[in-house]
């Protein structure tokens, strides 16, 4: 009882912690690290601080739009969009991409720079001590962040919270260069560990952006949703021998931020009522969204020796 009673409360956690709720947070954190970051950077003459921090203004410009998108895709559908809003967060995953692109951009180009004429570090403790606590409260937010988004099934929250593990790692790489510079006295490190820094941010914005143009371009649901939609209609085949009384063809989905789609054909006896054929159409639907969480079906009620023809190329002229 005492288990289950920990699963309840963790799951009502994680739903009270909505999309709008958690970036929110994510703009507070954002302005926290710069002001750390910041201090830091301006503590050691540090450019791998330096460009830690630069994310971090990508960070809370990121969390801003994102926060912008998620409440636009809350809206509900109205005569202009029938679907729903839910594309919005696509847009605030791929802005939040290009933005880390234009930090990898500019840290390269100060580290640049810095690797042609080093300069001494200073007050490298505090800088550490710095850019380590700004680290771990990226990190926790991250966890939660990554947990939401999973309960919400936000783009947007996702985006956010694998910047911020990107935020992460950019911190653990520039504390143990200049941990290095300190142990080495090897000036020229510090911008190599910046230049390390923009290349693996530059990976993470890349990887936001492909993922938003797939989501905007209508892309599949995942196998794991698309494999629970064919054991739910699995279900309500039915056959008499090797002859197919109800069947399921023309399978289709996509996905659209929160929301996911299914349109497709069920095919049953042609001397069914309307009513009958209208009742199992009811069911078979409330089965996929009871299956599939969020999930919109559309099924086409068609005779059993009827194909359709959508396909055909000369539909397409």
């Amino acid at each position: 009882m005492a288990l289950h009673d920990n699963r309840r409360m963790k799951t009502g956690l994680t739903r009270a912690l909505t999309p709008q709720r958690m970036l929110w947070a994510s703009v507070l954190v954002a302005a926290i690290t710069i002001a750390l970051k910041t201090l830091a950077w301006a503590l050691t003459g540090s450019v791998g601080l330096l460009s830690d921090a630069m994310e971090s203004f990508v960070n809370l410009a990121s969390a801003v739009f994102g926060l912008m998108m998620v409440t636009v895709a809350a809206r509900p559908a109205d005569a202009d969009h029938p679907y729903g809003h839910h594309k919005a967060e696509y847009f605030s995953s791929g802005f939040e991409g290009v933005l880390i692109i234009a930090a990898a951009a500019g840290i390269a180009w100060t580290a640049g720079q810095r690797l042609f004429s080093p300069q001494p570090l200073e007050q490298l403790g505090w800088g550490l001590a710095l850019s380590a606590g700004s680290s771990a409260l990226n990190g926790l937010l991250a966890w939660v962040m990554f947990r939401a988004a999973k309960q919400h099934r936000s783009i947007a929250l996702e985006a956010d919270a694998r910047h911020l593990v990107t935020d992460v790692w950019t911190s653990v790489g520039v504390v143990v260069g200049i941990a290095l510079v300190a142990l080495t006295d090897w000036l020229w490190l510090d911008p190599l560990v910046a230049f390390g820094v923009a290349l693996n941010i530059l990976r993470e914005g890349w990887r936001l952006i492909w993922r938003s143009s797939q989501g905007l371009m209508d892309e599949a649901v995942e196998p794991e949703v698309l494999a629970d939609i064919a054991k739910t209609l699995a279900g309500f085949e039915y056959h008499r021998g090797s002859t197919a009384i109800v069947r399921f063809d023309h399978v289709a989905t996509r996905k659209a931020g929160q929301r996911r789609f299914v349109d497709l054909h069920m095919h049953m006896p042609a001397g069914w009522t309307l009513g009958r054929a209208a009742a199992l159409r009811a069911s078979v639907e409330q089965a996929l969204m009871s299956a599939v969480p969020g999930l919109r079906a559309s099924i086409q009620l068609l005779p059993s020796d009827m194909e359709a023809h959508f396909d055909d190329p000369k539909d397409l002229i």
